[in-house]
């Protein structure tokens, strides 16, 4: 089962496929299966081209599998992976020449 364990908008700058992106999906994502466990980080950046503008295009994703083993979901653990979130964010958008600007979220975080 997938589940966004954390997830918020920001407001962010990347381009894309020749398209600028002025808003960002941060996640942590959790998948797990039969006794096994795999978290991975991912930002995807979006037009967002107005405030009413969420429409993900996901040519623009950007992620990196953080842990992976037997187990299943830790609090204890993703309370770890949150420590380090948003430096693992910023290293994702950086290869993405994007930049995610977390002093401006654009909605309220979702916890899974």
């Amino acid at each position: 089962m997938t589940v966004n364990v954390y997830e918020q908008y920001f407001a962010a700058e990347c381009t894309a496929n020749g398209v600028k992106r002025h808003g960002a999906l941060c996640m942590l994502i959790s998948d797990s299966e039969n006794g096994y466990i795999r978290y991975e980080t991912a930002v995807t950046f979006f037009p967002y081209n107005s405030p009413d503008d969420f429409a993900i295009s996901y040519d623009a994703y950007f992620s990196e599998v953080i842990y992976e083993g037997k187990g299943r979901r830790s609090k204890k653990r993703e309370k770890l992976f949150m420590e380090s979130f948003r430096d693992k964010i910023d290293a994702l958008a950086a290869k993405a020449n994007g930049n995610v600007f977390w002093d401006t979220p654009l909605k309220e975080a979702r916890e899974g």
